[in-house]
């Protein structure tokens, strides 16, 4: 008779990616607070000590499902950018915010893991790299904007602050039912203009 395994064999090709998008799924249908690395081993059909040759701890996971929504997040607004290269202004930041939120609207859960205070020391460096590589995207285009004369000079930082806040507010309001996705993007160009141009009569 066949000796039965006592654990799921070591297996997959690609373990770490295979344990993110898991990870992932449960993040989507459970929130972070069901996370953890057995039941991940689970999930992935792999031995309980596994996951461990990838993460350290719980916490470790998280940092990576949050490293990676970085990536996927700024390769959204690299390609939004380099869509836009004549555009105007206003079309220009346009198109990033609709990468922003269409980001946000998919990844609600993953989002918040995003902006989660709580990291490891190990990945405090790489996350804050990632949150410099996103909010760049805005400074570069509120930078050029200013050469050009299209927006009111001043410290293209302090700027890209106000605009990332508002955008991450809408973010914010959709995750929490306050808002309709599908409202808020069919308003986002009513948003942009009027981020840009004050509440100011004219």
């Amino acid at each position: 008779m066949p000796r039965i395994p006592t654990s799921r064999p070591y297996h997959h090709g690609d373990l770490r990616a295979a344990l993110l998008q898991s990870a992932e799924r449960t993040l989507r249908e459970k929130g972070a607070a069901a996370l953890s690395l057995r039941e991940l081993a689970r999930a992935t059909g792999v031995s309980h000590a596994a996951p461990g040759r990838h993460f350290k701890d719980k916490q470790a996971l998280l940092d990576a499902l949050a490293l990676a929504g970085y990536e996927r997040l700024n390769q959204a607004l690299t390609a939004a950018a380099a869509d836009t290269p004549e555009a105007d202004f206003e079309q220009r930041l346009t198109a990033l915010a609709r990468a922003y939120l269409g980001f946000a609207v998919e990844n609600p859960e993953l989002l918040e893991l995003m902006f989660a205070r709580k990291h490891e020391p190990d990945s405090s460096g790489r996350l804050a790299a990632a949150v410099d590589q996103s909010l760049g995207s805005l400074t570069r285009t509120f930078a050029r904007a200013q050469e050009r004369g299209e927006i009111v000079q001043g410290d293209p930082e302090r700027v890209t602050l106000v605009a990332a806040a508002s955008l991450h507010g809408l973010a914010a309001l959709i995750a929490g039912c306050a808002l309709d996705a599908e409202e808020a993007m069919a308003g986002l160009d009513t948003h942009v203009h009027l981020l840009l141009h004050g509440l100011k009569p004219r």
